[in-house]
């Protein structure tokens, strides 16, 4: 058979003008000869070609991590009371829409310098790539209100929490993403000059899951538990879940959207990395199976097994082998189940969701661990620094811990926290929204 490739006589490929190429006679084609006209993409096209495409990719990405916001929704509405769904739900969304503002019009600026003051062809420009990384990186700071509302569900006020979001995701947040993710105030450069590597965090391990975690925990403590939930005797009240299957839904909604928040932080195309897939793949398997093992076949802890592994492998998912992202989400599972239960019965922390061991914790874990499964020693890709690890996870926390505790401190202070006792009884839906999920408990008027 003749392979026309090597009897071309001349082939002119992405050339500035049209070419024609002689193709000779070989089965299939028609004819003893062919002219074939190819047309090469110039040097501008190709660059709005590769524009497009990463801005396509990127939407994707912040799509998919939006739908992550419907999955926390569902996670909180399956685990607290009857009474407490419909503030779930609209504590959720409404939260994300003070996100949006805080961070378009604050937040961004704080962390990259960049604003969005101009007109919109300049904002159009490059196919309006750099509006849409702000979208994607939007989903991410709106995780923190989302993270935290799981927290202090059920008797917390809903005005002082959105003025706290909009603090944190305008204010205090974006001083972590711009240090972490976009190397502001010279503290990368300084940890990578005196360990040999900055602080790594591909998608938010500690940027995002940790410092929510930490975040939640002073609010939690100075609300206080759940009235009846803990008893003087000793005794502690149980609150079991109100619907597991919603609570199911939140966590495989959240679980998909995963791959979407570390798949596409890569932010272009050229660098996404299948290895970022498998890796959270099996941090998520590996997290399940240790809580389902932990929590002794416990649905909730089974639900937020998965959730606890993709938030550990999130930073270092770019590096680990899939045996050590195996590993990090194995750990990730028992930590979450251990810590919850601590805090629940021993601490007598009432975190209604548990944020602060599956956030909190997992993301501290996660960061460490990249800096220990990133090395190469463990089949890792190398370039990260354990120490560094260390230190910015542990600046992460303290930032956190202040932040949430000035904030949620000052509310106190101020306007309060928390429902009345009158109102935490009969629900936040009625106490709120003055309606309920179920038409049975509606109030007239």
């Amino acid at each position: 058979m003749i392979d026309f490739r090597e009897r071309c006589t001349t082939l002119f490929l992405l050339q500035p003008h049209i070419r024609t190429v002689s193709m000779p006679h070989a089965p299939g084609w028609p004819g003893t000869c062919k002219k074939v006209r190819l047309l090469r993409l110039d040097r501008s096209n190709m660059q709005a070609l590769q524009s497009g495409t990463n801005t396509l990719f990127l939407l994707l990405g912040a799509a998919m991590v939006l739908a992550m916001h419907a999955g926390f929704a569902f996670l909180e509405l399956g685990t607290v009371r009857r009474e407490n769904q419909v503030n779930a739900l609209v504590k959720i969304l409404v939260d994300f829409a003070v996100s949006t503002l805080a961070y378009f019009f604050i937040g961004y600026n704080i962390a990259y310098g960049v604003q969005f003051m101009h007109s919109a062809d300049i904002l159009a420009e490059h196919n309006g790539y750099a509006l849409v990384r702000f979208f994607f990186l939007l989903t991410f700071a709106a995780a923190i209100p989302a993270i935290v509302s799981g927290g202090i569900a059920e008797r917390s006020k809903f005005n002082p929490q959105l003025f706290a979001t909009a603090v944190i995701v305008g204010f205090i947040y974006p001083l972590l993403e711009g240090v972490a993710w976009n190397e502001r105030f010279g503290i990368q450069a300084w940890l990578a000059q005196t360990f040999g590597a900055p602080f790594h965090d591909f998608a938010g391990s500690v940027v995002v899951h940790a410092f929510g975690g930490w975040v939640a925990l002073p609010a939690v403590l100075l609300l206080g538990p759940r009235h009846g939930r803990y008893h003087k005797d000793g005794r502690i009240a149980a609150h079991p879940p109100s619907s597991i299957p919603f609570l199911a839904l939140g966590a495989w909604v959240l679980a998909v959207g995963w791959f979407g928040f570390n798949v596409m932080s890569a932010q272009t195309i050229d660098k996404i990395s299948g290895l970022v897939a498998v890796n959270s793949l099996m941090a998520m398997v590996g997290g399940t199976l240790a809580a389902w093992f932990a929590g002794r076949n416990d649905p909730g802890f089974t639900y937020n097994g998965p959730l606890a592994g993709l938030v550990a492998v999130c930073a270092g998912s770019d590096l680990m082998h899939p045996l050590g992202a195996l590993i990090v989400g194995a750990v990730a599972g028992v930590l979450f189940v251990q810590m919850f239960t601590c805090a629940q019965n021993r601490w007598r922390i009432d975190d209604v969701l548990g944020v602060w061991p599956l956030h909190g914790m997992c993301g501290a874990w996660g960061g460490i661990a990249a800096g220990v499964f990133g090395q190469k020693a463990f089949g890792g890709i190398g370039g990260v620094s354990v120490w560094s690890q260390w230190l910015g996870t542990a600046g992460a926390v303290v930032l956190a811990l202040a932040g949430g505790a000035a904030v949620y401190g000052a509310i106190k202070l101020t306007v309060g926290l928390r429902l009345d006792r009158e109102e935490e009884f009969n629900g936040a839906d009625l106490a709120i929204h003055r309606i309920s999920a179920t038409p049975d408990r509606e109030m007239a008027g």
